[in-house]
């Protein structure tokens, strides 16, 4: 039996395998770059071994230091995760030569069905070759891993080559292979997948569907448990796909099989041999523990021949640290609480007062609702959401609830293309209105009516501003013998942790997070703002601006201090949470600064180039 379970990876995985692990009375070992020394994975398990540096190149996707920090620390088992080397054949043969048990499929099974390339000839279809404008639109995909890396879809032949250049440099960082094909590109069909699970004794379990179409950049956002709407027939017919690809490779663990359908038929995608990010939907669904069943499974022992039934419904949302509105750029910063209301599942590899850095996925946890039926489970994840504490840096948080509200999805009709038709509605500011004005007489309360060490008349308004979502907003309000008054609203309680106004004779309660100049009021995040701008944060017109902190991994070609540059054109490309972002010219002008080359470490608003012409100031363009 297995007593030690290495994870080769990090994060929300990593302490998720370690969960089922620790209950089942297996000891723990993790790995860990420099960046996550202090990751909530290294501190939860029993033994954490080192992997030096910080990128993934040079940590987790290191096989053959991974299998030296299982022996060392005296593991007899290594469980892959998800990402990294999760499907990668060479590292389990090589977990397997040095004396380890593998939690996962064969590794002929992961070469036959880990190159989609290769998966797709095993199943008798061929990807493009020379592509057309008839073929047109196509997604150039990388052959190996998942996750939306190494993606893009041409909608313009002329666009062709510039996609498959930045989709190889992409699966290459993240992935360690390069390859990458071209298929057509079906849009606004529904992703539908299905989980299975092998053993070694020759039965294998189709665990129903799931949905995944809700995504950005290819990579999921919402998922749930049984995918809505599908007529029975078809969802036996992907039963026995997923099926009967597993046997073709006599698989064993669990894996995922993934469809495109569109107008009722099912398009094969690939196999994931792994475990997926939303099997806690599958697992809420059909009451089982997937990672528990693949230690069984890697133990030997044999499963029942029928799945257990099916009950109810689940939904899964994933915070990520990112801003939706402006290209989903990721954030980084602390996270200072991260809590949902209970009931939820919340799987996570942070905890309050962790940092999340620039170097991995901007994922911060998943939240999964579980009820009878689909509409019971989407209204609980939409509200649990919505009064979760998630203090830190800007997240989609809105961009979750507002998707699982919107008619579209409560509805089912959802498809691939939704933020596509949505994004802008979905992430159109609408901040709670009275949530300055109660972030303004917390700080009355913190500070007892003073600011700056003296105190108004008390016929003069105190006047405070916050930044709301890119917006900027003063209130006004006064201090009375009686207490702190504010225009239009009765102030009810005014505390420095809670404040209660009343509107209309409704009364609305607001618990109040501080850090530093970043205020929480519920759901709505604030930043204070000085009375007098710093005039030396000031930027000559047309300055491009870090959207994000990130590595120059690019710069156009030939591009120097004096060209002409057009409005939109690519000038730098930035490589953050394992994504790799464009940054394009505002405006229309010539560069007269290029701060920015390749290998270049840089903050949130460092100056990286100026385009003086037709251009305003900010921080520049930030295009997918």
């Amino acid at each position: 039996m297995i007593a030690s379970v290495l994870v080769a990876n990090r994060g929300e995985i990593a302490c998720r395998v370690f969960r089922t692990c620790r209950e089942a009375g297996i000891r723990t070992v993790a790995v860990h770059s420099d960046a996550d020394a202090n990751a909530l994975h290294a501190r939860v398990a029993d033994a954490a071994v080192r992997l030096p540096g910080s990128t993934p190149a040079e940590t987790y996707l290191r096989g053959e230091a991974i299998v030296k920090a299982a022996l060392a620390a005296g593991a007899d088992a290594v469980h892959p995760g998800y990402g990294f080397l999760s499907e990668n054949a060479g590292f389990a043969r090589a977990v397997r030569d040095a004396g380890l048990v593998w939690i996962g499929p064969p590794p002929e099974a992961i070469e036959a069905m880990a190159s989609k390339t290769r998966a797709k000839e095993l199943l008798g279809i061929a990807p493009l070759t020379d592509v057309t404008e008839a073929d047109l639109p196509v997604l150039v995909k990388a052959a190996a891993g998942g996750g939306g890396r190494g993606m893009r879809v041409v909608r313009d032949l002329a666009d062709l080559d510039a996609a498959l250049t930045a989709a190889r440099a992409e699966a290459t960082s993240a992935f360690g292979d390069g390859e990458v094909f071209v298929e057509p590109y079906l849009e606004n069909g529904r992703h539908v997948e299905v989980q299975i699970l092998a053993d070694t004794h020759g039965t294998v379990w189709a665990l129903g569907t799931r949905d995944c179409s809700l995504q950005r950049r290819h990579q999921k956002v919402i998922e749930e448990a049984p995918a809505p709407g599908l007529a029975p027939e078809l969802t036996a017919e992907l039963h026995d796909l997923a099926v009967r690809a597993a046997r073709a490779v006599d698989y064993v663990g669990a894996g995922t099989v993934e469809f495109l359908v569109a107008d009722g038929t099912a398009h094969f995608l690939e196999m994931n041999t792994r475990l997926q990010v939303e099997h806690p939907v599958t697992e809420a669904v059909f009451g089982i523990d997937l990672v528990a069943l693949q230690l069984r499974v890697a133990e030997g022992h044999a499963l029942e021949s029928d799945p257990p039934r099916a009950r109810g419904h689940a939904v899964e949302a994933r915070l990520y640290a990112e801003d939706p509105a402006h290209g989903w750029a990721p954030q980084t910063g602390r996270l200072h609480r991260l809590a949902v209301p209970d009931g939820i599942r919340l799987d996570t590899g942070y905890t309050d007062g962790d940092d999340i850095g620039v170097h991995y996925d901007a994922m911060l946890a998943k939240a999964v609702a579980h009820a009878p039926t689909r509409a019971e489970a989407v209204r609980r994840l939409a509200g649990a959401l919505e009064r979760a504490a998630v203090h830190g840096p800007a997240t989609n948080r809105d961009l979750l609830v507002r998707s699982l509200r919107h008619e579209e999805f409560t509805s089912g009709r959802m498809d691939t293309g939704f933020y596509d038709r949505h994004l802008a509605d979905l992430t159109r500011p609408a901040p709670e209105p009275l949530a300055p004005l109660a972030a303004a007489l917390s700080d009355a309360a913190v500070h007892g009516g003073r600011f700056g060490g003296w105190r108004n008349l008390p016929s003069q308004p105190q006047v405070r501003r916050y930044a709301v979502a890119g917006e900027e907003h003063e209130v006004r309000y006064h201090h009375t013998r009686t207490g702190l008054t504010a225009e239009g609203v009765r102030v009810v309680q005014a505390g420095p942790d809670r404040v209660v106004l009343e509107t209309d004779g409704v009364q609305r309660p607001f618990d109040i997070a501080r850090y530093g100049d970043q205020i929480h009021v519920n759901a709505t995040r604030l930043t204070a703002l000085p009375r007098f701008p710093d005039p030396t944060t000031q930027h000559a017109p047309g300055s491009l601006l870090a959207p994000m902190p990130g590595t120059v991994v690019r710069v156009a070609e030939g591009l120097t201090e004096g060209t002409t540059v057009q409005a939109g054109q690519p000038l730098l490309w930035l490589e953050a949470m394992k994504m790799e972002h464009r940054i394009t010219a505002p405006a229309t002008g010539t560069l007269t600064a290029l701060n920015a080359e390749p290998g270049r470490q840089v903050e949130v608003g460092a100056l990286l180039a100026v385009v003086e012409g037709d251009a305003g100031q900010g921080r520049g363009e930030l295009r997918e």
